[in-house]
């Protein structure tokens, strides 16, 4: 086995890229410099890793182009894969859960085509400093993260990142919240030693920022990397939790909703409050769907009961992002809270 491994992810679309008066830009073939953002984003891991995964998404002639460009540039260590098969559902997370399927390594850095200016001194940090963790990611000062520029330990983000996945939810802050152990790494602190004018963290998403090369300016106090540790994840308990999702898609919405609860109950145990949230809500949708097939409007108050249940869970992740300065992720729980407590207000109505 491998030890390390580079995620690339080029499979989106690039909207915000593309102009009204131009055919559709493919970015990550787009040149700085006189290449191609693709390349700079290979050879910037290129001596950091072992192994270099590209993921597409289903396009056999994006495929054969990256193909060409890759041998044209003299590149040989990537691999070019794409997209795993999820019906109805897109979006990085699916491209990220690909990659590291298909990696043979212990821990991956994921790197987005767009950020062609990350050092090999950064990347190596992210590595160096996972230390224990299940993710290493970058956040800025005023609570801001970079989603998709992150190490992760490949074992546990599989199943982290799988089970989400399975569930519908496909943001990819999510396999930060799902996991209990996290380094959020300030680009302001050692990271600024490395790179100087924080070049690493230039995104491309529009023509301008071609000529910009700007990274995100982040507000804030405290320049000091954050290590959170909160508590115990159990792997099989993640795995029942694919398999209560499994149950609900074949319509055993009864079983499904007996193994989220469950779950939950355990989760809630640990104070493991993303999964605990996440078990109730899937709990109260799965009673829902059985009312839909079945007419129990007797559940009506079950369902309330799992919703209110999982706001408060998803209230106390809040609290403890908001408490450590991880305000992006406190508003995304916050969001959660909001529509279980929103549908809980609207199941009480009827």
């Amino acid at each position: 086995m491998t030890k390390r491994a580079a995620i690339i992810l080029a499979g989106g679309k690039g909207k915000r890229f593309q102009t009204t008066q131009e055919e559709w830009q493919d970015k990550a073939l787009v040149e700085l410099d006189g290449k191609p953002l693709l390349v700079h984003a290979i050879e910037n891991v290129q001596d950091v890793v072992e192994e270099i995964v590209v993921v597409v998404n289903e396009n056999e002639s994006r495929v054969s182009k990256y193909h060409d460009v890759l041998q044209e540039y003299g590149v040989e260590k990537a691999s070019i894969v794409t997209d795993l098969k999820i019906k109805n559902l897109s979006g990085p997370l699916i491209a990220v859960l690909t990659g590291l399927k298909f990696a043979d390594a212990e821990y991956c850095i994921t790197v987005p085509c767009d950020m062609p200016l990350l050092s090999p001194k950064v990347a190596e940090y992210f590595f160096s400093e996972l230390d224990g963790s299940f993710v290493a990611v970058s956040m800025w000062p005023n609570g801001r993260l970079e989603t998709l520029l992150m190490v992760l330990n490949r074992k546990t983000a599989v199943e982290i990142a799988d089970t989400l996945i399975q569930l519908g939810r496909c943001r990819p802050d999510d396999i930060i919240r799902g996991s209990s152990k996290t380094l959020f790494a300030s680009p302001l602190s050692e990271i600024k030693v490395l790179d100087p004018e924080l070049c690493s963290f230039v995104n491309i998403n529009s023509q301008e920022d071609l000529s910009r090369l700007q990274p995100r300016q982040g507000q804030g106090l405290d320049p000091e990397n954050l290590r959170l540790n909160l508590g115990y994840l159990a792997i099989a308990e993640i795995r029942r939790l694919n398999e209560a999702s499994l149950k609900r898609d074949s319509s055993d919405f009864l079983e499904a909703s007996k193994i989220f609860s469950d779950s939950a109950a355990r989760f809630e145990r640990e104070d493991l409050f993303f999964w605990a949230a996440v078990s109730r809500e899937y709990e109260a949708k799965s009673l829902l769907s059985l009312i839909e097939q079945f007419s129990k409007p007797e559940l009506i108050k079950d369902i309330d009961g799992a919703l209110l249940k999982a706001a408060r869970n998803y209230g106390s992740e809040t609290k403890i992002y908001e408490e450590n300065r991880c305000y992006f992720l406190a508003e995304r729980a916050k969001a959660d809270k909001s529509w279980c407590e929103m549908r809980a207000e609207k199941l009480a109505v009827k």
